[in-house]
């Protein structure tokens, strides 16, 4: 079933170091996907995370989500001369690709659950 969304801009709020950007879907009063984007010091801008609830999935709001910022960096004269850069999983690549960026390096995902340590435990971590 196609549900009818719209799109909230929610501008940076000024209370953070960062300027942060978010668009969200909304069907009724409900949340169902998001998107985001940081503006960085030296002329910088990083598309952050997209979400779509799962039961939104397949009707096309994370490409309406995608072209909505997108238009946003290009509406006007603002952003002209900035880079933008993302991290992306290999599902969103092809978009990205389409888009005029080119492919970086790889990353890997890693995660470790948070426990105590004892105390005869050291940590060494190194990135």
């Amino acid at each position: 079933m196609k549900h009818e969304y719209k799109i909230l801009y929610v501008p940076p709020s000024g209370t953070t170091a960062y300027c942060q950007h978010a668009w969200i879907a909304y069907v009724d009063d409900t949340c169902v996907g998001h998107i985001h984007m940081e503006v960085e010091a030296n002329q910088r801008i990083k598309f952050l995370d997209a979400w779509v609830h799962e039961d939104y999935r397949r009707q096309g709001i994370y490409r309406k989500l995608w072209d909505t910022r997108w238009d946003f960096i290009h509406k006007d004269e603002e952003y002209g001369g900035f880079i933008v850069y993302a991290w992306c999983k290999p599902m969103s690549l092809p978009l990205l690709l389409d888009n005029g960026f080119v492919e970086g390096d790889t990353c890997i995902y890693v995660e470790k659950e948070i426990r105590k340590l004892s105390s005869n435990e050291l940590c060494f971590v190194s990135c």
